[in-house]
């Protein structure tokens, strides 16, 4: 039994219809149907096409810094000593025959390790329970002096601090040894204190150190702390120092090299530097003319950007940034991307025609396959 040219026709017809109602797979939504949901079609996103103003405008980075209690502390001496510290005194008597604190014959004695106590005391023979805390040595020189002076006569005393316990920060996080380190003359400030850890293990570029002290916390970029000597603020024992990564990230989807989450590289991160990280834009799907960056936007970021003032709470915002324009490429450049932001390239139009002539060549190869099969 033969099939007509008319049944063809219509079968052929009939899988046409199937295959445009299922619709043409794509990565997103066109250009088309993201202007569609602008307000100003009565949509719940604002589209703003970006220049000066706005990357201007949009240019908001994490606000990290110490605050002027931390800044404003002076340095300690490292011979301030503390409670928990260990001292080693030594005394000498200008008695030889019958000295105070030694054997007979015996000039010289000393006390080693000497910790100080929690409330800040020690205690040495003949001279009892001596205040040390607070005080450097040559301070406690003098005072362990006069205390024995009345029972031997002129003694030369020496105190030196040895590294305790007392004035000591708590390094952890991403430093190259996490411990607890003494606030010692080599390292009295932070980034001195850094380098005694062995530095960082994570890339600097996102590196951030966080101080806690007094349950106040700052945090600062390790490379602005490099950069910046007024960062490198004085410690205070008890400090905890945490060596961070940056945790900020943004997607990226549509016709670009790869469609991920992708964490930040460095402290700014502008769209085409985003675009870079992904592989730039497929070259065979992209539309240069439509990068968008889709946001909530804070109220007062969206007011100044659309020039209004009545906005309150986060908005929906979304930036096209158009490639092809002469300034394209600079506004890219400078727009900087933020946490959670969604970076999305659409295809180019030619992209869904050739998908629409594949699907009907290969619809009517199907449509004939199954004409044949039934002329069969």
């Amino acid at each position: 039994m033969s099939v007509s040219k008319g049944a063809r026709s219509m079968a052929l017809v009939v899988l046409v219809g199937a295959v445009a109602a299922c619709g043409l797979p794509r990565s997103g939504p066109n250009k088309n149907e993201i202007f569609a949901g602008s307000v100003l079609r009565e949509g719940d996103a604002f589209v703003v096409t970006v220049n000066s103003r706005v990357t201007q405008a949009t240019a908001v980075t994490p606000s990290l810094g110490f605050s002027n209690s931390f800044l404003s502390a002076g340095r300690i001496g490292s011979d301030v000593i503390a409670p928990g510290d260990r001292l080693t005194i030594t005394v000498y008597e200008n008695v030889k025959d019958d000295p105070l604190l030694g054997n007979s014959g015996q000039r010289l004695s000393q006390l080693t390790e000497l910790q100080v106590d929690g409330e800040g005391f020690i205690f040495i023979p003949y001279a009892g329970r001596v205040r040390a805390a607070g005080a450097s040595p040559e301070d406690l020189r003098n005072e362990i002096a006069q205390k024995l002076d009345p029972q031997t006569p002129d003694p030369q005393v020496i105190v030196q601090r040895v590294a305790g316990d007392g004035s000591t920060v708590t390094i952890s996080g991403s430093a190259g040894a996490q411990g607890v380190y003494p606030i010692e003359r080599p390292t009295r400030t932070l980034a001195s204190m850094i380098a005694r850890a062995g530095g960082v293990t994570i890339d600097p570029e996102t590196a951030i150190v966080r101080v806690t002290r007094n349950g106040h916390t700052g945090k600062v970029w390790l490379l602005d702390l490099y950069e910046n000597p007024q960062l490198d603020i004085a410690l205070r024992a008890g400090d905890q120092i945490v060596i961070e990564e940056d945790t900020r990230a943004f997607v990226a989807l549509g016709a670009t090299g790869a469609q991920n989450r992708v964490p930040f590289e460095s402290q700014n991160l502008s769209a085409i530097e985003a675009l870079a990280i992904v592989g730039g834009l497929n070259t065979s799907l992209a539309d240069p003319t439509g990068v968008f960056v889709f946001r909530n936007e804070p109220a007062e970021v969206a007011n100044v950007v659309l020039g209004r003032n009545d906005l309150t709470g986060a908005q929906r915002m979304i930036y096209v940034l158009d490639l092809t324009q002469p300034t394209g490429m600079f506004e890219a450049r400078d727009f900087l991307i933020r946490d959670g932001d969604t970076v999305y390239v659409t295809e180019a139009p030619y992209v869904q025609w050739q998908k629409t002539i594949g699907a009907l060549t290969g619809t009517a190869t199907a449509a004939d396959s199954l004409a044949n099969a039934a002329g069969n």
